[in-house]
């Protein structure tokens, strides 16, 4: 293949682009909250804490076409809470680059909370314990000591959302449509070409590189877990 083949169209740089920042500002607004109810599923029992797990669990198995539609339903222009923040604040999410964002938060925001979770578990409760009988604050506990030991499962949790939302495509295309240059993520120029005659090989070039940036996603995710094990084996 030449350069010039490698070389990327204006048409797929846009698309990569909007996807790089609408996935990597989804993780970035997922991340709090998503660590949050990751530690909090871990370690605290209460009640509708079922409820509450089934809720954020959601996503992974109702069709992103669903879950498009109900943030449709919410955050559109007429919608319960998309009315009032755009006539308060002037935010509009249904078709605009926000609701690429949103959508992207919402389907991968799953994957991040199971990964933290699961680190939560896992981590040993005694470490903290021996800080809080040395005098640490709970908040100190939680900085210096509970943080740490999540993030391997923080990191992993991130990168699993970022490849995940930037794969996104039924939500997306639902809430925020297919605007050139605003919501028109990879997935959806990859959509665009498959319906356009001739399209063949810039489909192709499209699905390559969305399988090489979400393969280089998971192997990030696996190399930098790995370093946070070899890290707390260390003496």
């Amino acid at each position: 293949m030449t350069g010039s083949a490698l070389a990327l169209t204006p048409f797929e740089t846009e698309a990569l682009l909007l996807s790089l920042k609408a996935s990597s500002a989804a993780v970035l607004w997922s991340l709090p909250p998503g660590i949050a109810l990751g530690w909090l599923l871990a370690r605290r029992r209460f009640p509708g804490r079922a409820l509450v797990n089934a809720l954020v669990h959601l996503p992974l198995v109702l069709p992103p076409v669903v879950l498009g539609y109900l943030l449709l339903m919410l955050f559109g222009r007429h919608g319960a809470l998309g009315a009032p923040l755009e006539a308060v604040f002037g935010i509009r999410f249904a078709f605009s680059h926000a609701g690429v964002v949103l959508a992207c938060a919402v389907v991968s925001f799953p994957l991040m909370v199971r990964a933290i979770r699961q680190m939560a578990e896992a981590a040993d409760p005694r470490l903290e314990a021996v800080a809080r009988s040395l005098g640490a604050s709970e908040a100190r506990v939680f900085a210096t000591v509970t943080l740490p030991l999540m993030a391997p499962g923080i990191v992993a949790g991130m990168t699993l959302a970022f490849a995940r939302a930037l794969g996104e495509f039924g939500a997306t295309i639902t809430f925020a449509a297919n605007i050139p240059g605003e919501t028109q993520t990879l997935p959806l120029a990859l959509f665009t070409v498959v319906q356009s005659p001739g399209g063949d090989d810039q489909a192709l070039r499209l699905c390559l590189l969305s399988l090489a940036l979400a393969g280089a996603a998971l192997l990030g995710s696996e190399w930098l877990a790995r370093r946070f094990s070899w890290a707390e084996a260390r003496p």
